[in-house]
Formats: structure tokens, sequence, C-alpha cells
């Protein structure tokens, strides 16, 4: 497979960097592993890293305050620990800053990493049980319902950070070729670009269709077609990828592809409305997808 080199049009690129890295953590030990990949970013775009950590003051601390005390106990505590946090991720010359927020972490996360133009998101995941409504744990759920910003979710099954960096030589921009995917293509080939990734497009058909060899140079032909539809001028840039048009179902199928083919990067396109979030990929269980996946995640709002 040929190896992207292609760069993006001046027009298509502009809007498009990382000078900002918002890791918000809720100070968790399993969450160390996101914080590491947040700085990793950071440090390959030389974008400043904020360590955020957002919490709703107990009664006791509020009457604390309101009698005049500078910073309640549970301010002060929470402020210790964020800034030992936050210095554990410092990574070259990347200083990591530590900021305590006030507030609900579905409110004041999306708030904060939605104040700039150019800033990444970087949240962990954890498992759960089946009882649980998802697996993705409610705080990064909310967050991920609330926010537009590119986010990258960094589960529980993904490898430790290497001591040198992550190294993204293979990307998966899975699509069902939305209108939700066509910003999340740009991405995919702007971070095949900085990293000098390589990128493999996957679109599973609900039905059998894609099992029948015959009939998969028809699908791949109608998948290119679209494609050039949802990110014209310059598609041809996805001539390098190489394109898997699959049968069955799209969570099953990305989850293979991720394990088969050691993907390091996985980009989606998102959709939002006031009440849900839906994957680009339909009927994929996305909070599922985005906990299970054994690589970051990035999602992008379309």
């Amino acid at each position: 497979m040929m190896q992207m080199e292609a760069s993006l049009p001046s027009r298509e690129r502009h809007g498009m960097d990382v000078d900002t890295v918002v890791f918000a953590t809720d100070l968790s030990d399993w969450s160390h592993n996101a914080g590491l990949y947040a700085a990793a970013f950071a440090q390959h775009f030389h974008a400043r890293l904020l360590v955020a950590h957002a919490f709703v003051p107990s009664q006791a601390a509020m009457e604390a305050e309101a009698e005049g005390t500078p910073s309640s106990r549970q301010r002060t505590e929470l402020s210790r620990i964020l800034a030992r946090r936050a210095s554990a991720l410092a990574w070259g010359p990347i200083e990591p800053q530590p900021l305590l927020l006030e507030g609900t972490p579905q409110q004041e996360i999306p708030r904060l990493a939605e104040a700039g133009q150019h800033t990444l998101l970087a949240l962990g995941t954890h498992g759960g049980s089946r009882l649980e409504r998802t697996v993705l744990g409610s705080v990064a759920e909310a967050i991920l319902r609330a926010v537009s910003t590119p986010c990258l979710t960094v589960g529980p099954k993904v490898p430790p950070v290497p001591h040198a960096g992550p190294e993204f030589r293979r990307i998966l921009y899975a699509t069902d070729l939305t209108p939700a995917a066509s910003r999340a293509a740009l991405f995919a080939v702007f971070f095949a670009e900085k990293f000098g990734a390589n990128i493999d497009v996957l679109h599973a058909v609900h039905d059998e269709r894609g099992e029948h060899a015959h009939q998969v140079d028809d699908l791949r032909k109608g998948f290119r077609e679209a494609l050039d539809g949802l990110v014209p001028r310059y598609a041809d840039q996805f001539a390098a990828a190489q394109i898997f048009v699959v049968g069955g179902g799209a969570r099953r199928k990305i989850l293979e592809h991720i394990k088969e083919h050691k993907i390091d990067l996985l980009v989606l396109g998102i959709h939002k409305t006031p009440h849900h979030l839906g994957l680009e990929v339909r009927n994929t269980g996305a909070f599922q997808l985005l906990a299970m996946a054994a690589c970051p995640v990035l999602t992008v709002v379309g």
C-alpha cells in the first residue's frame, strides 16, 4: 500500500490545526494513559497542554468560602492532586498547565475546549458491566454529547504510550458516507499527513453484499463516487488509501479491522442533535465502540 504524501489544498487546510490540547481528567489512575496521549499530541504539534478537572463544591466548602476562607479544604486538596497529575505529564518542552474548574464536567469541559479555535479535547474512558447503560462512563458520555470540538478518547484496551511516544503509522477512517463523514475525512487526511501515516478506509454494508467477491468492485466504485462528493477537489488523495468494503455489523467490523491491521488511530464522523449523539457508522453502538477500541479514537462533529 502506498503512503499518503499529498498535502491538503491551502483552502481546505485553513482552520485545521492543533494549538491547544485539553486533557479532561477525573483524577483517577485509569485516566493517566489518556493524559499521556494528550501530552504526546501536544508535543507533536507544539501545542499547549491544559490539564482540566471540573468539580462541584460541597456544601461545607461553599459555606467555608462564603465566610471568607480563601480556599476551602476541598478546593485546596483538589488543586494539589491536579497539580501533581499535570506535572506527571510533562513531555520534553511541554509544561502542562493545571486548571481547576468549578461546575459540572459536562458544562465546564466543553466550554473550555470550545473557547479556542484549534483545540483537541482528550479524555479517558473505562469499561463497565453489562448492567450499565453504557460502557463508556456517564461523565465521559455527557461531555461527548455536549462538545463540538474534535475529541480523542482513550479506552481501557488502548496500550500504554511507549516511552518514546506513540507512532501513528496506520489510520482507519470508518464511514457510512453520511454528511457527518465529510469533516472527519478532512481530519483523517490532516493527521495522516502530519504523522506520515497510511490510511485505511472502511465501509460496512448492513447486509451480506460485501461477502460476495463478484460485487465488491461495484461497491468500491460506488464508494469512491460517494467519497468524491463528500470531499471534493482532493478525494483523489484517498487513492493511496486501501479501501475495505465489508458486509456485517459496523461495530464488529471496525473492531476486527483495528486488531487485524494494527490500526493506531480510528477516525469517525459524528452528528449531534439536542438529545442524541449519533455515530456516522449507523447502529454501531457509539459509546461501546469508543470504549472497546484497542486504539485511540478521534471523533469529529460534522
